[in-house]
């Protein structure tokens, strides 16, 4: 089947994926234009609230790039862009805020972080084959194929799922602790707000698609039985 009900909602998340990366870029420059009152860097605020924290250990590294900030849970480094880590900007403080929020879940083994962890080479490598189990099982008209793909991609599913409270839980310890730390004030926090908002809206989209993507593989692998 070329063609399946389920492809037109898969295609609106895929505009609203779209729309979230376009709504997290102009927001982060529209507020990365905005100095906060504390004068403070990315790099700064990050390891104020890692020291505060106890995370002497946890090092903040420059990356180069946009938008590339992260934290490695392998090496226990927050790694801020460029424009985060030297600038002074309200979109600077959130993401790098955001960042150390995932650091202190690591810390205090916050419960969706070490799933996501611990589901990530199951993850890595049916990510890899489900699609090549799907297409072969369609191509072939096997609905074990299939089956075995569905299951596969769940895995991927869950994994993006569980991504969703880990992102929501760092963005508020950010907010609290800047707020907390005196590092924003309160009338900088709607700036806070819509910088990690946006971004959070980039990975409800994601979760979207996986979900509508495996919904149409199940319908369609049960469809197959009912035929047989």
């Amino acid at each position: 089947m070329l063609f399946h009900p389920m492809d037109i909602f898969i295609f609106l998340a895929f505009g609203l994926s779209l729309w979230a990366q376009f709504k997290v870029k102009g927001t982060f420059n529209q507020w990365a234009k905005v100095p906060a009152g504390s004068s403070l860097t990315g790099a700064e605020v990050a390891r104020r609230i890692l020291d505060s924290q106890g995370l002497y250990h946890v090092p903040v590294e420059p990356v180069a790039g946009a938008l590339t900030d992260h934290y490695d849970p392998l090496s226990k480094t927050v790694r801020l862009s460029e424009p985060v880590y030297y600038g002074h900007s309200i979109a600077a403080l959130s993401v790098a805020a955001h960042e150390v929020g995932h650091a202190i879940q690591h810390q205090q083994s916050y419960g969706a972080l070490v799933w996501r962890h611990r589901m990530f080479p199951l993850v890595n490598f049916s990510s890899g084959i489900a699609p090549f189990l799907l297409l072969l099982g369609f191509l072939l008209h096997q609905t074990s194929l299939i089956g075995f793909g569905i299951i596969l991609f769940s895995a991927a599913v869950a994994f993006q799922l569980i991504t969703l409270p880990v992102e929501f839980n760092a963005s508020s310890r950010a907010k609290q602790l800047l707020l907390a730390q005196g590092m924003i004030v309160h009338q900088e926090e709607r700036g806070v707000k819509k910088v990690l908002n946006a971004a959070a809206l980039t990975y409800v989209a994601a979760a979207l698609i996986s979900v509508l993507e495996l919904m149409k593989f199940v319908m369609i692998f049960f469809q197959g039985n009912n035929e047989e």
